[in-house]
């Protein structure tokens, strides 16, 4: 049943980041200042990009526990929602840090703006995004056995009952399954970014 509730954490971070990482390459790019040039079109990205950074997953979670009920489906819209806000703004972020040589050189040639960010901007940008991603997956993980705790599914659930009915060699046995699969994730993502980097 650990095993289970330890996986099912992991999913929950997993599907969530996924889900964000989709939708914040969709606003990373109107919201960096050297690709988007209109400031009727950056700032409505980054007024949304910070709206969503600064409600925390645990709020967004307890939100969607009440809209569509107990279980890992809030989790996952819960860390979803937050990470599009922090990882859109560290895309962004990513994108702004890029060298403008092969942009200017893309938009010489007499490519559209669309095909200079698309080819061009995120394919250069592409192992720093890798590498954020990577980094919120982690900080996910661990976000995620929190958020069991106000009905979102996961080994945080069981922790909450444990405490609850003060078994304390079973919560410390899910303590030390948290810290094994929280260890184990963290170890990967870094090697991950170190090939990346």
């Amino acid at each position: 049943m650990l095993s289970y509730r330890a996986a099912q954490t992991a999913a929950i971070a997993l599907v969530g980041t996924s889900i964000a990482a989709v939708l914040a390459l969709l606003v990373c790019l109107p919201a960096a200042r050297n690709v988007s040039r209109n400031p009727l079109v950056r700032l409505p990205a980054r007024l949304l990009l910070n709206g969503l950074r600064g409600i925390d997953s645990f709020v967004f979670a307890l939100l969607f526990v009440v809209a569509v009920g107990l279980g890992p489906f809030a989790g996952v819209l819960g860390i979803a929602f937050h990470t599009w806000g922090s990882m859109g703004k560290l895309f962004s972020e990513t994108i702004e840090g890029l060298p403008r040589g092969p942009m200017e050189a893309a938009e010489l040639t007499g490519a559209s703006r669309f095909k200079v960010a698309l080819f061009t901007t995120l394919r250069d940008a592409m192992p720093g995004l890798a590498s954020v991603g990577l980094y919120l997956l982690e900080f996910n993980v661990r976000a995620s056995t929190v958020l069991g705790i106000v009905g979102a599914g996961g080994i945080g659930q069981d922790l909450k009952n444990s405490l609850d009915l003060l078994d304390f060699p079973r919560l410390a046995t899910i303590v030390a399954v948290i810290l094994v699969m929280v260890t184990a994730i963290d170890q990967l993502s870094s090697a991950l970014r170190r090939s990346l980097g």
